[in-house]
C-alpha cells in the first residue's frame, strides 16, 4: 500500500521533470524520515542540511556553533540555495532536507529555478505535541543517532511548530500540518 500511494505522489508531483524537493520543519518533525523513505523508493539523493552544518563547524571551516541558529541558516543557505542553482541547471534530482532553509527561500531563485523546486514545512500542531509527546521523545533516533537523546522541551516544541505556520503563512509556502496522528503515508501523499 505504502509503495502505491508513494508512487502516485512521485509521478503527480514529479512526473518526468527534475525536481528539487525542500523539507523543512522544525526538530523532530520527521524531515529525515520523509526524505529517507523518498531516498529508499526513488533513489533520489538526499542531502541533510545538518550533516552539512557538522561537517563544516568540525573541519573548522566556520566559527560557528550548533547554538546560532539564525547566523547558521544565513550561512548555511548560501551554500544550499547554489546546490539547488546546480542541480536544477544539470537536470538532476536532490531532497535537501533541514531546519536551516529560510521561508523567504524564493528570494533567491528566478522562476526558471522555482518551477523545480517542491517545498513542504512539516508542522506538528499544538494538540498534537501535547497528545503524543512521549512518541516524539521516542521517536528521534527513528533515522538519525541523537546525542543528547530526550531533552526535548514541550514549550520549545510547541513556540518553534507555531512560528513555523505563521512563516509558512506569511510567506505562502506550502505545508504540512501534523495533527491527530504521524502517518508517514499521508505526508508522502501530500509533499
Amino acid at each position: 500500500m505504502r509503495k502505491i500511494i508513494i508512487m502516485r505522489v512521485m509521478i503527480i508531483c514529479i512526473g518526468e521533470i527534475n525536481m528539487v524537493i525542500l523539507i523543512s520543519g522544525t526538530s523532530h518533525t520527521g524531515k529525515t524520515l520523509l526524505a529517507q523513505k523518498l531516498l529508499e523508493e526513488y533513489k533520489y539523493p538526499y542531502l541533510s542540511i545538518d550533516h552539512l552544518k557538522m561537517g563544516l563547524i568540525r573541519s573548522g571551516n566556520t566559527n560557528l556553533t550548533v547554538e546560532d541558529d539564525e547566523e547558521l541558516t544565513k550561512y548555511l543557505w548560501n551554500i544550499v540555495k547554489e546546490i539547488i542553482k546546480t542541480n536544477i541547471e544539470n537536470n538532476q534530482n536532490i531532497i535537501i532536507e533541514g531546519c536551516y532553509i529560510p521561508f523567504d527561500w524564493k528570494k533567491d531563485f528566478e522562476e526558471e529555478y522555482i518551477s523545480n523546486i517542491q517545498y513542504v514545512c512539516l508542522i506538528m500542531t499544538e494538540k498534537y505535541i501535547k497528545n503524543n509527546y512521549e512518541k516524539i521523545k521516542n521517536n528521534e533516533n527513528v533515522i538519525e543517532n541523537r546525542k543528547e537523546q530526550g531533552n526535548i522541551d514541550i514549550n520549545k516544541l510547541i513556540e518553534s511548530n507555531n512560528y513555523n505556520l505563521q512563516m509558512s503563512k506569511k510567506y505562502d509556502n506550502k505545508y504540512i500540518l501534523i495533527d491527530d496522528k504521524y502517518n508517514i503515508n499521508y505526508l508522502l501523499s501530500n509533499v
